[in-house]
């Protein structure tokens, strides 16, 4: 089965104006980085569906849902909080994220894919039940989780998100559904400062302090998510992909490298292999440095792949 990558051009038409580091030549830097790579020519295309209503309202509140719509600017840019605006093709960008990972469920539990890779933004993890925050504006990754338990009949689900920011949105989410494990490691103390004094059975936060390095992600992943994601036994496994941690990166000062993305992706494989027939949904996240970025997400993919990174 193929490795897809699903995305949309109006993921690209999203801007919240020229100096915001969410900006569309991410996506740009990433297929660049495919096509330099040789990775374009043998991962399988599926364009992301539009996210319907009932999808958003399994995850987010129907007053936000509808505050969200009733913002989005026929002109200019509607700010949703400091971070995080609206231009006038923001809404579909929001929607066409939220429905990839949908997609991407439907592909993976259909065996019409090995593993997915949701190249889409805005990005989505720190959006809550009831507000946008920190550039996202729907939970991309919760709603495909939420559709996996409540239409594909999945009984668990992990979330494992390693972006340099805590997962707050996710959290806020799933913090009641035992069906759900989420890790999230993430800079601590850092934006949106929280996650740090979690205390959750279905919750694994691994806070580090700045200048962490792989060596230390790679320590404390093996000692508190590899276990618990053994003992829970994930039916599918998701992936807020955030590459921010990345020692090039400025959005923060962790020291992750491309060999740390490419490590803890073959660990998600090996354990999504014994318990999910191999079935992975990642989803990206953050990730600014734009070099870093492409060839973090390269490496990402090569892994799916057993290509060297």
């Amino acid at each position: 089965m193929p490795i897809v990558v699903i995305s949309h051009p109006a993921c690209k038409l999203h801007d919240m104006g020229s100096l915001h580091p969410e900006c569309p030549a991410r996506l740009d830097a990433i297929e660049d980085q495919l096509i330099s790579s040789g990775l374009s020519y043998v991962l399988g295309r599926r364009e992301a569906p539009q996210a319907t209503r009932e999808e958003l309202e399994r995850v987010h509140d129907p007053a936000y849902i509808d505050h969200v719509f009733a913002v989005s600017p026929s002109s200019g840019l509607a700010a949703l909080d400091g971070d995080t605006s609206m231009g006038p093709h923001s809404l579909e960008a929001a929607l066409r994220a939220a429905g990839a990972v949908v997609c991407g469920v439907d592909l993976v539990m259909n065996q019409e894919a090995s593993a997915v890779f949701c190249a889409v933004r805005p990005p989505g993890h720190h959006a809550e039940r009831g507000r946008a925050m920190g550039f996202c504006i729907f939970n991309n990754v919760a709603i495909g989780a939420a559709y996996a338990l409540d239409v594909k009949g999945l009984e668990r689900v992990a979330i494992v998100d390693f972006d340099v920011h805590h997962g707050n949105g996710t959290e806020d989410i799933f913090k009641d559904d035992a069906r759900v494990l989420f890790c999230s490691s993430f800079q601590h103390p850092f934006y949106p400062y929280s996650g740090a004094d979690t205390v959750n059975p279905h919750i694994i936060n691994l806070p580090f302090p700045a200048g962490a390095s792989g060596s230390d992600f790679r320590e404390r992943v093996e000692a508190e998510w590899l276990p618990a994601l053994e003992q829970f036994a994930p039916q599918l496994i998701f992936i807020s992909a955030g590459f921010d941690g990345h020692v090039e990166d400025d959005m923060s000062d962790m020291r992750l490298r491309e060999q740390d993305y490419a490590w803890i992706t073959e660990r998600l494989i090996e354990i999504a292999q014994r318990h999910a027939d191999g079935r992975i949904v990642s989803v990206l996240e953050g990730g600014y440095a734009l070099h870093a970025l492409a060839r973090s997400v390269v490496t990402h993919l090569k892994a799916f792949l057993h290509e060297p990174a």
